[in-house]
């Protein structure tokens, strides 16, 4: 998946905040013994580094975007 349009990098953004958000509510949550939650936090940080590096992606094509964050 790429991103195509500044539409869908603004989306983009605002889902990578979401789950930005739900991994630190997660990671405090958790217990450093709790499997599930240590395997829903790498989970989540897979996704984020993801979307981020489809934004760096994007951002290198369209410069023009790179400053409205």
């Amino acid at each position: 998946m790429s991103i195509q349009s500044k539409r869908e990098l603004e989306v983009t953004r605002k889902k990578l905040r979401g789950l930005e958000a739900m991994y630190e509510k997660t990671r405090l949550a958790s217990s450093a013994k709790d499997y599930a939650a240590q395997l829903t936090l790498r989970s989540l940080r897979r996704t984020v580094n993801q979307l981020k590096e489809e934004i760096a992606r994007f951002e290198a094509r369209d410069p023009t975007t790179a400053t409205k964050k």
